[in-house]
């Protein structure tokens, strides 16, 4: 695998910072847009519907 990095160290803490970074910001982000969304419609017409 370490073949595989181009000038990154396989420890580098600074690259570890950053994809983590990256995927907590996608999870929230895949997380909040659904919600946002699910928060605009009337519940009631959307139980009614069901």
């Amino acid at each position: 695998m370490s073949q595989l990095l181009f000038d990154v160290q396989p420890t580098d803490p600074l690259t570890y910072g950053v994809v983590l970074v990256g995927a907590v910001l996608v999870g929230v982000l895949a997380a909040w847009m659904p919600a946002r969304r699910a928060t605009r419609i009337d519940l009631l017409a959307a139980l009614r519907n069901e």
